[in-house]
């Protein structure tokens, strides 16, 4: 049997994952790593931390499966979007890698905007707003604040593709990730010269772009010493995670919305075609089949909302949960479940490390609203919950404007897992919500997808889709309706409302 490898490199950890030619999983291994936060509002890792966790995850995965390196026919590559590794004429790394939820660059992006002619220049090179967790405004960060380092670097590149350099030796990207720097030509799948020009940015500095199931390289001699991968295995493109992932629920044409709870939220579609980007609210990149797009909204708290309250207030939990077994996030669930939809009343907006969409401001913080003495744990969690879906509504509301032929709903990520908040998306939405095989897999489940159409296992990504199989569907409660739009009324008021203390407290602390 034929399988693929799936390698994605996640906020909090690598996952590697073998899938056969039918589509099922034969094995998932993931190695976690560190987060960096400097400053507030920073956000850094160690690439040398990835490329252990890729090296440790891949000798793990064969060993627990068994799998023969020559039965593995190609990699795919995911990762987490608009990181910046600086590299030096050696391919060394210079500095820790700069993250996609990093929100130091809000001057750069101005400055950018600005060089571009405005916002409806800028939109005209790239069809997307220069937002502070984009690559591009992490280049003008460091070359005004870390000069040295910045004439050190001859070239970048972002998460995933610096694993490729090193298990190829090839410095490349694809067009999904490259849509993601912010410099990228969306339209005409290119590096905006004519941006890179106005910014006086070298095109040296920018690595070779192939579609998404094109090959970019080689597993080496070395590396496959090192990792029992047969030598000259094949890596295609691969996808930036927030696309890939998609890809991986099927979501390459117009019809499907995904909705996807990693770290952070995305609510996102398919497009045949090319569609403009009005006030560039959305994002809209290229999908990981040539000629298509992808419509895409952000929001930077999801998940790691859920894990803020297990690290800071949800010790309770962790202590049963090592001493019985179960998963800690399983017993958040229940303690939520305990509660009354609307959470008593309680609303949560998850904006723990600003927001990117539908509101790009940096300075948004968390906030909980209307919060009593009557209100237990219970009510805290739910209230988490149920705000992150609310922030995924809001982006929901700005995809339609794409293309309104919406048949379908599925989920991703983490938080599809959760039965419990597959229910509160589906009463929020009003609509059944999906999980396909492989949803909970991330972009290593889409990656390999893409691997297998690009060596051939299947012949095109269309066809790779076609293994997905309906593994949930979670239907909506008519008695909840009226209760979330009127929780969820209130809820869409409120960043209005807080928006001049969150600017005050920013500047505050500077």
């Amino acid at each position: 049997m034929n399988y693929l490898l799936g390698i994605d490199i996640g906020t909090s950890g690598c996952k590697s994952i073998l899938i056969d030619d039918k589509g099922s999983i034969a094995g998932a291994v993931l190695k976690e790593y560190k987060l960096y936060t400097p400053k507030a509002g920073w956000s850094e890792q160690d690439p040398e931390d990835w490329w252990n966790a890729v090296i440790e995850g891949i000798r793990e995965l064969l060993g627990r499966t068994g799998i023969p390196g020559e039965n593995i026919k190609g990699i795919g590559l995911s990762g987490q979007m608009h990181g910046l590794v600086a590299l030096d004429k050696n391919d060394r790394v210079i500095r820790r890698a700069i993250l996609w939820n990093d929100q130091r660059t809000s001057e750069q992006c101005k400055q950018i905007t600005q060089k571009a002619g405005g916002l409806n220049g800028l939109l005209g090179l790239t069809n997307n707003r220069m937002l502070p967790g984009y690559t591009g405004g992490k280049l003008l960060w460091l070359k005004e604040k870390e000069p040295k380092n910045y004439e050190k670097m001859t070239h970048f590149l972002n998460p995933k593709d610096y694993i490729r350099l090193r298990l190829t030796g090839e410095r490349a990207t694809e067009v999904s990730d490259a849509s993601g720097t912010g410099l990228f030509d969306v339209k005409n799948r290119r590096w905006s010269k004519e941006l890179l020009s106005l910014l006086e940015l070298t095109s040296e500095m920018f690595p070779p772009c192939y579609e998404s199931s094109e090959m970019s390289g080689r597993i080496t001699a070395s590396i496959s010493g090192q990792t029992g991968l047969p030598k000259g295995l094949p890596v295609v493109g691969g996808g930036g995670d927030a696309v890939v992932q998609t890809t991986g629920m099927g979501l390459i044409k117009p019809g499907v919305v995904g909705t996807i709870i990693g770290t952070s939220g995305i609510v996102a579609m398919g497009l045949n075609e090319y569609h403009p980007n009005p006030e560039g609210l959305l994002q809209v990149f290229c999908n990981n089949t040539p000629r298509t797009w992808h419509a895409m909204g952000v929001t930077l708290n999801a998940g790691g909302t859920y894990r803020w309250f297990r690290d800071a207030l949800g010790e309770a939990e962790v202590q049963k949960a090592l001493k019985t077994g179960e998963d800690v996030y399983t017993l958040m669930d229940k303690a939520a479940a305990q509660a009354k939809p609307g959470s008593r009343g309680l609303i949560f907006l998850p904006y723990l490390i600003g927001e990117r969409c539908p509101y790009t401001d940096p300075t948004a913080r968390g906030a909980f609203i209307g919060l009593g003495l009557h209100h237990g744990k219970a009510e805290v969690i739910r209230s988490i919950l149920e705000g992150v879906v609310f922030s995924l509504l809001d982006v929901y509301a700005l995809i339609r404007t794409m293309d309104n032929s919406i048949t379908e709903i599925r989920t991703s990520g983490g938080g599809s897992l959760s039965p419990l908040w597959r229910q509160i998306q589906a009463d929020v939405f009003q609509s059944p919500v999906i999980t396909v095989s492989g949803s909970g897999e991330g972009g290593a489940y889409g990656a390999a997808l893409v691997a297998g159409a690009g060596v051939g296992v299947w012949s095109s990504v269309d066809e790779a889709i076609g293994v997905l199989k309906k593994e949930t569907e979670t239907n909506p409660n008519p008695e909840n309706r009226l209760i979330y739009e009127d929780i969820y009324g209130i809820y869409h008021s409120l960043y209005s409302a807080l928006k001049p203390a969150y600017h005050a407290l920013a500047e505050l602390d500077k």
